[in-house]
């Protein structure tokens, strides 16, 4: 039989992926909730309705 090879991550290393994806989630967050992008959307949304009408 033939050995495999580590297959996963171990503990260390889910501890680190769980910090890091926490990190980018609020980041994410507080780009996404910057008064800049809410602010751009809102534009973006009443252009494209001043359009339809």
């Amino acid at each position: 039989m033939r050995a495999s090879g580590e297959a996963g991550m171990n503990t260390a290393e889910y501890a680190v992926g769980t910090v890091a994806a926490c990190a980018f989630a609020a980041v994410l967050y507080r780009v996404v909730t910057g008064g800049s992008i809410v602010t751009g959307l809102t534009d973006l949304v009443e252009r494209a309705l001043a359009t339809l009408s």
